[in-house]
């Protein structure tokens, strides 16, 4: 065996049996086929296609998938009994390279619940594993909670499935139970001690019910394991298995003290990733390891501008080698200034310093209040603060009370030529009294020919866009405005379209009309 088949870690993907065992993750049974056909064009080794004997959609599944498989082994579980094989047999036998895996539980546990002693164990697994040698060349075997089974059991019944005929011993963690140190020397002692263990592939099954179970597979690779079983996600009982995606990505990037590797093609993780998370109902959460939303993601201004300048500072893998086109810098309350200016760029908007400036007031203004600035929002910011700088009316604060049982009413203090001014008005809701607090501030003729609102993005906490327009002696003008408070937007954008309405009208030279303001208080 060469030193490149010898570090060749056999990737064994068991999401569509062990992973859709998580409460409320069933699959329909064409939502199978197409992960089963993802995983195959990934480059998994094994795919666990199902248990044929828990149902006959199941059996219906493993079948199918059997038939279509190109590349990969397709596998079918069986627990240590002879009608559990035949059937497992009967679904898996169309693939053009099958295997049975059969599995009995082996410790003090798990053997009271058959209430059968270690010898009558023993007898059955031998049993067993013979009768689905004698149907597949292709027989994988394990002894479930094998971490918490006698060392000397354990030995004993590994050896007896090799002589029976399996070609691939499994060592599951069934709890999650394990340490990486203690996984690394249960499979070298294995592998050390027992006759015939050489002749075999050792397999590593770890659940992350103390959040090892990565550590405790790559352990045992370390150990001497070359088989991994793991699932897209960590899918999978009680707190989930050792995720592929992981075990893949932590060979590819530490291949100095990790020296293995796998046919995999990392650059199909995230698609499969996410596919997995809509048929099962299970969202990856955010800050999950390689496939969560904010794996790529940067906030922090020191990181983003680490980031701009080189990749390297803050990502130990490229986004494209699991399928992503580019880094994601999320705009948020702790995002500086270079990261606001590239992320404009990209948007296609290029700002003068001092534009740059006003706009970031505004962004950091707004990410104190939103947990994340989408790129709509950005672009809602930009087009908001267009004129700013010569407004000749500055909405200074507003205060709003409205509901059940009476007239809304708007308090607003505004900034007129400099000169702030005040004002209390009541309407029909709240954007009425508004309007009405802009007119007795600032009278107007000016005719609301348009008024519209929509959200920015999504949730409670998304910016409202209020558009207004509005029409003066055949003159015409429209405001824009986005804040997380559409009373506020609405204000600002109706304020934004009369400070247009007023440079109009100065650029063509027209006299303004005599305002006053003795009634204002």
């Amino acid at each position: 065996m060469t030193n490149s088949e010898h570090n060749r870690v056999v990737i064994f993907d068991t999401t569509l049996r062990d992973g859709e065992q998580s409460p409320g993750a069933t699959m329909t049974h064409a939502e199978k086929l197409e992960i089963a056909g993802l995983l195959d064009e990934m480059g998994v080794d094994i795919i666990e296609a199902g248990f044929p004997i828990a149902s006959e959609g199941d059996f219906r599944a493993v079948s199918e998938i059997a038939k279509n498989s190109k590349d990969s082994v397709i596998c079918g579980l069986a627990r240590a009994n002879l009608k559990d094989i035949d059937r497992c047999w009967d679904a898996v036998k169309h693939a053009a390279q099958p295997r049975i895996h059969t599995f009995i539980g082996t410790s003090p546990l798990h053997r009271a619940i058959p209430n059968l002693t270690k010898d009558e164990m023993a007898e059955r697994i031998h049993e067993t594993v013979t009768h689905a040698r004698n149907l597949c060349d292709n027989v994988q075997w394990s002894p479930m909670d094998a971490t918490r089974t006698e060392w000397d059991y354990l030995a004993r019944v590994v050896e007896i499935a090799i002589k029976a005929g399996a070609t691939t011993i499994n060592i599951p963690d069934t709890v999650g139970y394990t340490a990486p140190v203690e996984s690394a020397d249960l499979i070298r002692r294995l592998i050390a001690e027992v006759p015939g263990a050489d002749e075999v592939v050792f397999a590593t099954h770890c659940h992350n019910d103390l959040g090892m179970a990565t550590a405790n597979s790559l352990a045992a690779v370390e150990g001497g394991a070359r088989q991994i079983e793991c699932t897209i996600n960590g899918l999978g009982e009680r707190a989930g298995n050792t995720a592929l995606e992981e075990v893949v990505m932590a060979m590819k990037v530490r291949n100095d003290i990790i020296p293995y590797h796998t046919r995999i093609d990392s650059t199909k993780i995230m698609h499969l990733s996410r596919r997995v998370a809509t048929v099962s109902g299970f969202q990856v959460q955010p800050n999950k390891a390689i496939v969560g939303k904010n794996a790529f993601a940067h906030e922090s201004g020191i990181h983003q501008d680490g980031m701009l300048k080189n990749a390297e500072t803050f990502e130990i893998m490229r986004p494209e080698d699991v399928g992503l086109t580019e880094t994601n810098i999320v705009m948020g309350k702790h995002s500086g200034r270079a990261a606001l200016r590239s992320k404009l760029k990209n948007l296609g908007i290029d700002l003068a310093e001092n534009q740059l400036g006003d706009v970031f007031v505004r962004f950091k203004e707004l990410a104190d209040r939103k947990k994340e600035v989408f790129d709509e929002d950005l672009i809602a910011l930009v087009t908001a603060g267009e004129d700013a700088e010569n407004d000749r009316l500055v909405l200074k604060s507003l205060r709003v009370v409205c509901g059940t049982g009476g007239q809304a009413e708007a308090e607003m203090v505004m900034t007129i030529d400099g000169e702030e001014k005040s004002a209390t008005q009541q309407g029909d809701g709240p954007v009425d009294a508004t309007f009405k607090a802009v007119r007795k501030l600032h009278p107007n003729d000016a005719h609301l020919s348009l008024y519209q609102v929509h959200a920015v993005t999504e949730g409670t906490d998304a910016q409202a866009t209020v558009s207004v327009r509005l029409e003066e002696g055949g003159n015409i003008a429209t405001g824009q405005s986005a804040d997380t408070d559409t009373v506020v937007a609405s204000a600002k954008a109706y304020i934004n379209a009369l400070n247009r309405l007023l440079t109009r009208r100065a650029k063509l030279g027209e006299d303004e009309k005599e305002v006053s303001y003795k009634d204002v208080s």
